[in-house]
């Protein structure tokens, strides 16, 4: 059975301007978790080459020590840090609700987003003040 066009037309979304949309904590928070989970394989490249060159000699340690010296470099490192602490917050928050927690309602999955923002954002201020 085909769909006239004018019912098509019809059924089409009217505004899909998205900074007019307001996404719930949930959404946010899945889609955070899977952009930090991108960050977090690209930063691994990054932090085993470091590794490995501190690892070489000597001369490629102070080199590493040297670099992690630098503002820039601690930027970059602080934000690696901040990716890993919310991936790892919203994969326990995924892990719990595997279990059953929080499915509740919207109420308690908005909270549980919220909960994992909060304690990212504490690991991310610890991870700075260990970085300085």
């Amino acid at each position: 059975m085909e769909l006239s066009e004018q019912n098509v037309n019809k059924q089409r979304p009217v505004n899909l301007d998205l900074s007019q949309i307001q996404f719930p904590a949930t959404a946010i928070a899945s889609i955070l978790h899977r952009v930090s989970g991108v960050i977090t394989f690209v930063a691994l490249a990054i932090l085993l080459w470091l590794l490995a060159t501190s690892l070489q000699s000597a001369s490629g340690f102070d080199q590493v020590s040297q670099l992690l010296s630098s503002f820039p470099v601690k930027l970059i490192l602080w934000a690696i840090l901040t990716a890993l602490a919310y991936h790892l917050c919203a994969g326990v928050r995924h892990l719990l609700m595997d279990m059953g927690h929080f499915e509740g309602s919207m109420a308690a999955g908005n909270n549980s987003a919220k909960a994992a923002f909060g304690a990212a954002a504490l690991l991310s201020v610890i991870a700075g003040i260990w970085l300085w």
